[in-house]
């Protein structure tokens, strides 16, 4: 069975959607961020790098960082998760990298924890501002890229639709702000897909 390092409401939720969505066999352990926990010695004997998502395989070899994850959990538990053909492939990776290294990263992680990019509280309303503006970016791109389809990966969704939606839970659950339209639709979908709320549930987030 896979062990599952998971903090709710983080970009772990888009992980766990995933666990859900392909059927694997796993177990949680709550890394609580809030208090610290990634740092505990406990968890950095596990993963040196001290955050989530971390995945304990059943080799009891140690996966780390979002695509990697979602890759390999699509390859060997739900190939459906990922397009197999080389222009959908292409794609759905492009869409998974905008959204963790961009859009989280350097824009929501600038917008929420400032204190990251600089210890001088005088320099964080530019930060944020800096965030703001790499988030919406995103967001607005998303946008046009999710109008006419019910998924990014077409019928169903794929790794990119999980990422894209923990952004967009993060617009409406911690910034407390509507998404545009067609981001809209999407969340409503993904909120509607049993997989969703079962993780959802199981993070005390419904």
């Amino acid at each position: 069975m896979l062990t599952f390092f998971h903090c709710p409401g983080t970009c772990s939720l888009g992980i766990h959607v995933l666990l859900e969505e392909a059927g694997a066999p796993y177990q949680l352990s709550l890394v609580n961020l809030m208090k610290g926990e990634q740092h505990a010695p406990a968890y950095l004997a596990q993963n040196p790098k001290a955050k989530v998502p971390a995945l304990l395989r059943e080799d009891g070899s140690l996966l780390t960082e979002w695509p990697a994850i979602a890759t390999w959990l699509a390859l060997t538990y739900d190939k459906a998760l990922l397009p197999m053909d080389a222009e959908g492939l292409a794609r759905t990776l492009e869409s998974v990298d905008y959204l963790v290294a961009s859009v989280h990263m350097q824009g929501f992680t600038r917008i929420w924890r400032p204190d990251h990019f600089a210890a001088a509280e005088a320099e964080h309303p530019a930060i944020k501002e800096k965030g703001r503006a790499i988030y919406e970016k995103g967001l607005a791109a998303f946008e046009e890229k999710i109008k006419g389809r019910d998924y990014l990966g077409g019928e169903r969704p794929s790794i990119a639709d999980a990422a894209l939606f923990y952004v967009e839970y993060w617009k409406v659950n911690r910034l407390k702000e509507p998404l545009p339209d067609a981001l809209a639709g999407h969340y409503a979908r993904m909120m509607q897909r049993p997989a969703v709320v079962r993780a959802l549930t199981m993070e005390g987030l419904l």
